[in-house]
């Protein structure tokens, strides 16, 4: 009797379809030169060809087919386009959706075309998700785990955290998750378990706490986020965070174990007069940041060259490092976390490869993103000046292109196909 009874749930499925922006025709980015991405490639006067959405082809000048515009970058560098692997789009309205988020529209001007919000508090940045895959507004991908999976789930059980996680993939359609540290370990292991059976990717808080760290490392989650609080870090848990193939976002920006070296580009930089960033920012948001801080630190304080030069050994180990900037600043703060790994005596080209092809990984999509080669989704950034000369050249953006669309990087109006 108790089989035949009707469930007290009854589902309806409603498909509400919108076609993809797909932009059409074949353009040529001619004569610069081209860090691919592809091992430690330079291309020097070369060709980027872009149909529709995709690269074509790059390499040597070449051939132009009929109909196609060729586009002078003589003297420019481009680079794949910026992937934020702990982003936090923090400051769009929920509720009621703002086709002109400005948040969005700072990442993209800043050469980020891609973001994963790894805890989105609300349910808000799916809707967006689908406006920006949709062209009805711009912004970078804007993927994300939908909000975070906390403590409070209590889970008794594997089966009750793959049911949780069911809905997530059915309902939110993502394959991304943050485990908030989602209680003892034998509940983050079910996690994982139920993860690994459902085919998604999650990642998890590091609590500044690098015993819970280890944890996370050697029970197979995809990610771990936020700084590893101490240094230095020897060979074994270099090793192990490397070989395991975890990725780690080290967030310097908002380090663990130092001050937020956040705090530092406010303190040796002029931000609040940029005027880039206040073409894409509210007066009011930076005054917030930028008329009073509530700390001030001496050099020499500052823990976050320390930090990055333990994420540089994960890196040489063969381990992936990914560039956070968790959404401090927006888009701005992407390039000052870029930075402050090169303060660990990174290298340049391992810098951007955290910034590219290393965070394709980490958030599932090197098939699609993370270099400049054929059959890759055209997201490039021209820039003014070569950062392997000087990192902080990669704040020299002077167009974006996304999907195959190009745009201006100062104003974000479209020059291409549009």
């Amino acid at each position: 009797q108790e089989a035949t009874k009707p469930s007290p749930v009854q589902e309806a499925e409603v498909v509400v379809e919108m076609p993809r922006k797909t932009p059409k025709g074949t353009i040529v980015l001619r004569g610069a030169t081209v860090i691919t991405m592809r091992g430690d490639e330079v291309l020097q006067d070369a060709d980027v060809m872009v149909t529709d959405t995709r690269v074509t082809s790059v390499g040597k000048r070449g051939a132009v087919p009929a109909g196609a515009r060729v586009f002078d970058v003589k003297g420019k560098t481009i680079v794949p386009g910026f992937i934020d692997t702990h982003a936090h789009w923090i400051e769009i309205r929920r509720g009621v959706l703002d086709l002109q988020a400005w948040p969005f529209l700072a990442n993209l001007a800043y050469g980020v075309t891609t973001g994963l919000d790894v805890q989105t508090g609300s349910n808000d940045l799916l809707a967006y998700q689908d406006l920006i895959d949709a062209g009805e507004m711009l912004g970078p991908r804007a993927y994300s785990t939908g909000p975070g999976i906390f403590s409070n789930n209590a889970f008794k059980s594997l089966d009750e955290a793959k049911g949780v996680l069911t809905r997530y993939k059915k309902y939110y359609r993502t394959r991304n998750l943050k485990s908030y540290i989602v209680g003892n370990r034998r509940q983050r292991q079910w996690m994982v378990e139920a993860s690994k059976e459902l085919e998604m990717m999650p990642t998890t808080e590091g609590g500044l706490d690098l015993k819970l760290d280890l944890t996370h490392v050697l029970d197979g989650f995809a990610g771990n986020e936020h700084t590893l609080p101490i240094t230095p870090l020897y060979k074994d848990v270099v090793e192990i965070v490397a070989q395991s193939k975890i990725g780690y976002t080290p967030t310097l920006i908002v380090a663990y174990g130092g001050p937020f070296a956040e705090n530092y580009y406010y303190e040796t930089t002029e931000v609040h007069d940029d005027p880039k960033i206040n073409h894409f920012t509210p007066h009011n948001v930076m005054d917030g940041k930028t008329q009073r801080r509530p700390f001030w630190f001496r050099k020499t304080e500052y823990a976050f060259p320390q930090h990055a030069a333990q994420a540089g050994k994960i890196i040489q180990a063969g381990g992936y490092v990914g560039v956070g900037a968790h959404g401090q600043i927006q888009g701005l703060g992407y390039h000052w976390e870029m930075w402050n790994l090169a303060a660990g005596g990174l290298k340049p080209i391992d810098v951007l490869r955290a910034a590219t092809a290393n965070g394709a990984v980490i958030i599932g999509l090197a098939q699609d993103l993370g270099s400049i080669e054929a059959g890759k989704l055209a997201d490039l950034v021209i820039l003014d000046k070569n950062p392997l000369e000087d990192i902080k050249n990669t704040n020299t953006v002077r167009w974006v292109m996304k999907n195959g669309e190009l745009f201006e990087a100062g104003t974000l109006n479209q020059v291409w196909p549009e």
